[in-house]
């Protein structure tokens, strides 16, 4: 089966892809590691404006959504490049609100999120948070449920310098008691494995290019059979994660956007390998623009459900079916 995306769908890619393009997002990037967030609240911004938080908001609450295929067209192009912030949380927490019985904090908080007034992280179980220094907006599940949490603790390092993590200050104001956190964490791993991929193919271009201009015994590192054979590798996983994306994407079932998401996370984790490998020692310095997507590579493979836990999603899934 192929997953083809409509005129539509790829004029918006194109259109996000062309903008991220001409934000010089690598530099965002290195700023927002030093907690310097101006330019990545500029970007989140026009991002906004494209209309990517919005397809995970309903139109009851000034949203354009719920469009799960159109938001993993979105954030593929928010992978490739790099975006930082806490784009995912944003999205998981959009989900989580607009299906609490109480339409109260919906009402309150979606219009924002979907305009890119505020962004929102969102802490499960007693969790560090993604970026809670710069979030405006920080859920907690708490012990009694869903809380707008006041503040926030002391940033930690993570894989990821670009994903700063922070404890939630406990308390503040209870939005819910029971939570649907079963339907945010659905919207998460579509998001996260979208945006896994966006980053494995950003790997894997930019990989093409340097073995293309690296030479040894006077050839292109990229003429050796070897090194076809890893980027052949590389390619075939990562198209095989495609269609699983989309296809989860259009059913939303719990089993199936585990399985995307493992699938996609995977591939591009080994496509990162291969990225580093093919590289050499300059892949390895963070001066150099490949180490943003290798970090997010790594960092994206366990967040939102490890390997191991959406492996067993997919085979609990299959069970329910039989």
């Amino acid at each position: 089966m192929r997953f083809l995306l409509d005129a539509e769908q790829r004029a918006f890619a194109d259109s996000l892809g062309a903008m991220l393009t001409a934000a010089d997002t690598p530099s965002v990037v290195r700023d927002w590691s030093r907690g310097d967030h101006g330019g990545g609240r500029a970007l989140w911004s026009r991002i906004a404006k494209a209309g990517v938080f919005a397809l995970a908001v309903p139109e009851a609450y000034e949203g354009m959504g719920p469009h799960p295929v159109e938001l993993a067209v979105g954030f593929v192009e928010l992978g490739r490049h790099a975006v930082p912030g806490p784009l995912v949380e944003t999205v998981a927490a959009a989900a989580l609100l607009a299906e609490l019985a109480d339409p109260g904090p919906a009402g309150r908080l979606l219009p924002s999120l979907a305009s890119g007034e505020e962004s929102a992280t969102l802490a499960l179980d007693g969790a560090y948070a993604l970026d809670g220094d710069a979030a405006t907006t920080r859920l907690a599940l708490a012990a009694d449920g869903l809380r707008l949490a006041p503040g926030h603790g002391p940033v930690r390092t993570s894989l990821d310098p670009a994903r700063r993590l922070t404890p939630l200050t406990p308390g503040g104001e209870l939005l819910a008691t029971a939570p649907p956190v079963a339907h945010a964490l659905l919207w998460a791993r579509l998001a996260t494995a979208a945006q896994a991929l966006g980053v494995g193919l950003a790997l894997l271009d930019r990989t093409v290019a340097y073995v293309g201009q690296r030479t040894q015994f006077g050839v292109p590192v990229g003429s050796f059979q070897a090194v076809k054979h890893r980027l052949a590798d590389a390619k075939i996983a990562l198209e095989f994660a495609r269609p699983l994306l989309f296809g989860a994407a259009l059913t939303m079932a719990p089993a199936d956007v585990a399985a995307a998401k493992v699938t996609a996370c995977e591939a591009t984790y080994a496509t990162a390998r291969t990225a580093l490998q093919l590289h050499g020692a300059i892949g390895y310095t963070a001066e150099y623009d490949l180490s943003l997507w290798l970090a997010k590579a790594r960092a994206l493979r366990t967040a939102w459900g490890t390997p191991a836990e959406c492996r067993a999603e997919v085979l609990s899934g299959g069970a329910r079916r039989w």
